[in-house]
């Protein structure tokens, strides 16, 4: 499913005009969004959670050159689904 697909989903579900539905979409992605940034999680009851996680340094292989590289640890965003979206999916 694209973006527009799901504005188009959000619209006929909710009623809201396809603009109003991307306004909603664009101001919860930029709410979650800003909300990892600052290390916070954000918990969706019965969907899932959205929360930050430390990658640690760690050696790697080049595929090109076979030779050693170190890999920096990082921070990288992951989603956790909740009980009610494992059951749906599941089904």
């Amino acid at each position: 499913m694209t973006k527009a697909e799901l504005v188009t989903a959000i619209s006929e579900k909710s009623e809201l005009t396809k603009k109003d539905s991307e306004k909603a979409l664009s101001a919860v992605i930029e709410a979650i969004s800003e909300s990892l940034a600052n290390g916070e999680s954000v918990q969706l009851v019965g969907f899932g959670t959205f929360e930050v996680r430390e990658r640690k340094a760690r050696t790697g292989i080049n595929p090109r050159t076979k030779k050693k590289i170190q890999i920096e640890a990082t921070t990288v965003p992951a989603f956790k689904a909740g009980k009610a979206l494992k059951e749906k999916v599941s089904k």
